[in-house]
């Protein structure tokens, strides 16, 4: 699927506003690049290692993991064979908000997908304006 800044802006805005409205936790972008590293890349995920592959300080990742673990989206352990580590571990609630998520998305490209077939289907008697036609009311005399 190739898509214009426009539609990529547009399924964003779309999954961001069903991420809003929905009773899901409402997760900030700084959090939801967190969640998703940790479930997409695979382990082990440490406070330090996530702090240096997002550019972001540990402080940044330990406020965000606090938050997130208030809905259990991630849980916490100390490394045994490290006891100064961190460990960062998925839990079944995170996989399900992710799954959660992922729906939001597909939706939400579908509802773009359908716009553009809209709009591929248009009837032949609809004449498609040509932007360059259009007069710009700033070049208008009065």
């Amino acid at each position: 699927m190739q898509l214009t800044e426009s539609e990529a802006l547009r399924l964003w805005r779309d999954a961001c506003l069903a991420m809003v409205r929905d009773d899901a936790p409402d997760l900030s972008a700084r959090q939801l690049a967190i969640l998703l590293t940790v479930y997409l890349d695979p382990p082990p995920h440490t406070v330090r290692g996530l702090a240096a592959r997002l550019g972001v300080t540990k402080p940044v990742i330990t406020r965000a993991l606090n938050a997130m673990s208030r809905y259990n989206l991630l849980m916490r352990r100390r490394d045994p064979n490290d006891r100064r580590n961190v460990l960062i571990h998925r839990t079944v609630e995170g996989a399900l908000y992710l799954d959660h998520l992922a729906g939001l998305l597909i939706r939400a490209a579908e509802g773009l997908s359908e716009t553009a077939r809209g709009v591929a289907e248009m009837p032949e008697d609809v004449e498609m304006v040509d932007m360059g036609d259009i007069v710009d009311i700033r070049d208008v005399e009065e």
